[in-house]
């Protein structure tokens, strides 16, 4: 079975997701902005490999969700009060930022 939700929702700030194999994932807005995994928040490798990390800077409107879009049945594309928009982040990858850490 593909790992997808079957409801998205913001309550308070956390995105609550219920997953297809009868499982939730509550994800702390902040958390989510500040794992996002486009190329001018979390850096990109150059010809080398290495991976130069940018500098990023987050105001109050930088964890204010203010809609999302699904892309391709296989990720989440978060709209931030900030303009930011660019982060997409896969089914599988919101599902692990949801495990407990530890």
């Amino acid at each position: 079975m593909r790992l997808e939700p079957n409801n998205i929702q913001q309550i308070g700030d956390e995105l609550a997701i219920a997953w297809n194999d009868g499982t939730e994932s509550f994800l702390k807005l902040e958390m989510l902005r500040r794992a996002c995994p486009c190329a001018a928040c979390g850096g990109e490798p150059d010809v080398l490999g290495s991976v130069s990390r940018p500098h990023v800077t987050y105001t109050d409107k930088s964890f204010q969700l203010i809609g999302f879009d699904l892309v391709g049945g296989y990720a989440l594309q978060p709209r931030w009060a900030d303009g930011h928009s660019t982060g997409i982040y896969s089914f599988t990858y919101l599902r692990r930022l949801g495990q407990p850490s530890g």
